[in-house]
C-alpha cells in the first residue's frame, strides 16, 4: 500500500470554517471531509484517483438511508 500524500492546502478562513462545520455535521475531521469531498468529485466526473481508488464513504445520513 501507498503511503499517502501530504501537501499543504491555502484556503480562506471562511471557507476552512464552512468545511469545518460540514465535517462536523458529517462525523468527519475537516482533512476527512476535503478528502471526501475530493474524491466524490473525481467519481461524479467518471475519472479515477489511481489504481488503489476507494470509493468515499457516504456520510452517515445516507447510511442510514440506505439500510431501510
Amino acid at each position: 500500500m501507498k503511503p499517502r500524500k501530504s501537501f499543504l492546502l491555502r484556503i480562506s478562513p471562511d471557507l476552512y470554517e464552512a468545511l469545518e462545520a460540514w465535517a462536523q455535521q458529517e462525523l468527519r475531521s475537516v482533512n476527512g471531509q476535503i478528502e471526501y469531498v475530493l474524491q466524490d468529485a473525481v467519481r461524479r466526473r467518471g475519472r479515477t484517483a489511481g489504481p488503489e481508488s476507494v470509493e468515499a464513504e457516504p456520510p452517515p445520513s445516507e447510511r442510514s438511508r440506505a439500510r431501510r
